[in-house]
């Protein structure tokens, strides 16, 4: 018999959309030999790359950003496809106890094709979002408008392209990803490193050490790809992964 408020005379749904109440849990990486090399050797790779063209950065931002955001977003695919599992795919389905995963079958290449454009997609979507974030922080609003949206790009491409990758559209995990209650992973870790870097990164512009580097946004997109780097280590290790971020 279903409960009835005796208020309203409305029925209560015994499901509470409280996300505290929440049964996610953290994203259960792919297990082959090349999925653990690859999330390995990504930030190794990203932070290689990004010293390499620092001085580049430095002198040309806008140049720089652009030509980087291709090869910025091949790397972030090629983790995503051969680390992660796909939103919606069987792969991203928690396994029973004595269960086995069965390996990739024509239809889950497909689903991580289809999965990784539409999470590109959605992540071009973003960068006017982000890029609006960064005004509303103390970004350049009339001025270096290319280099806000070029740094935001690459924000949006480290953070939240995995997201996408491996919830969707899913309102539920979103929902948790925004209030910051999400289980404690690599990719969420990655994501929350991104954006505090990014954020820590702004604090030295302002200062008068009269540096070429402190220009926008050179410290904004260091601090966000080292941030990034971090905190995916830091969602990973076995010690947190799983817990979720109290904020009372």
């Amino acid at each position: 018999m279903p409960l009835i408020d005796p208020v309203t005379m409305s029925g209560i749904n015994p499901v509470s959309g409280d996300i505290s109440k929440s049964k996610s849990f953290p994203t259960e990486f792919l297990s082959s030999d090349m999925a653990r090399i690859v999330t390995h050797i990504q930030p190794a790779i990203l932070l290689s790359a990004y010293y390499f063209r620092f001085n580049a950065l430095v002198a040309d931002p806008v140049h720089t950003l652009l030509h980087s955001l291709l090869p910025v977003a091949l790397l972030q695919v090629v983790y995503a496809v051969v680390c992660l599992p796909a939103a919606g795919s069987n792969m991203a389905k928690k396994l029973k106890p004595g269960e086995k995963r069965k390996g990739l079958e024509g239809g889950e290449y497909n689903h991580k094709i289809f999965t990784t454009i539409f999470a590109l997609i959605l992540t071009a979507t973003t960068v006017p979002a982000v890029t609006a974030l960064q005004i509303l922080f103390g970004a350049p609003f009339t001025t270096h408008i290319e280099h806000t949206l070029l740094s935001s790009a690459h924000i949006s491409l480290l953070a939240l392209f995995p997201l996408f990758y491996i919830h969707g559209v899913d309102s539920v995990r979103w929902l948790e990803v925004a209030s910051l209650y999400a289980p404690i992973d690599e990719v969420f870790g990655a994501a929350l490193g991104c954006a505090l870097g990014a954020w820590l990164g702004a604090v030295p512009i302002p200062l008068d050490w009269d540096r070429e580097w402190q220009k926008w946004p050179v410290t904004v997109v260091t601090g966000a790809f080292g941030g990034y780097v971090v905190g995916k280590f830091v969602g990973g290790f076995a010690g947190l992964r799983g817990k979720r971020i109290e904020l009372e």
